[in-house]
């Protein structure tokens, strides 16, 4: 009998938010312990031993996944949010999304010059995300040693986008044509 993979796990949704997409649900893949484990295992074993000082987590789920692979790699954990819902001095970098713009923001002291860090996100779609991310964690001086996600939708191009940036890009699985 084959193996559970991470992506058996991932729950298809069709028509998710509008007509024609095909939504691909981390949720269930959340609930089982076994292939939460799997998942959590999967993203920081790459980086074991990559002397990772922080992990920075993206709004909302790789917040979810962020925290449990810092534990796992002994590294702080950092929230990057959407505008407004950090406390204290923040930068802020905007960034596009389907139907206009959003605004990530971080901490000012989160990150320090010099600090190694991993970002952390449940989903590659166009990449628009993780740049504003990288970017942010950037302007404080730190290294990206790469980005993680559980899912890639490579026809969406942020794998390359992230690339172009020079950033290492891993993800766990991926649902082409998406």
């Amino acid at each position: 009998m084959p193996q559970t993979t991470i992506r058996d796990l991932i729950r298809t949704i069709p028509d998710f938010p509008k007509p024609g997409i095909l939504f691909r649900d981390v949720t269930t893949l959340l609930a089982d312990p076994e292939g939460l484990a799997m998942a959590i295992e999967q993203l920081a074993q790459p980086y074991t031993d990559a002397r990772i000082d922080k992990v920075v987590g993206l709004e909302a789920r790789g917040f979810i996944l962020g925290g449990a692979v810092a534990h796992r790699l002994g590294a702080g954990f950092v929230p990057v949010r959407k505008a407004g819902k950090l406390p204290g001095t923040v930068i802020s970098q905007s960034y596009s999304l389907e139907y206009g713009e959003a605004i990530f923001e971080l901490h000012g002291d989160a990150i320090q010059p010099g600090e190694r860090v991993l970002i952390v996100d449940d989903l590659l779609a166009t990449g628009g995300t993780a740049a504003a991310g990288a970017l942010l964690v950037e302007r404080l001086g730190a290294q990206i040693a790469a980005c993680a996600f559980v899912i890639d939708l490579p026809d969406l191009g942020g794998r390359a986008k992230l690339e172009n940036m020079g950033l290492t890009v891993q993800a766990l699985c991926a649902f082409e044509g998406d």
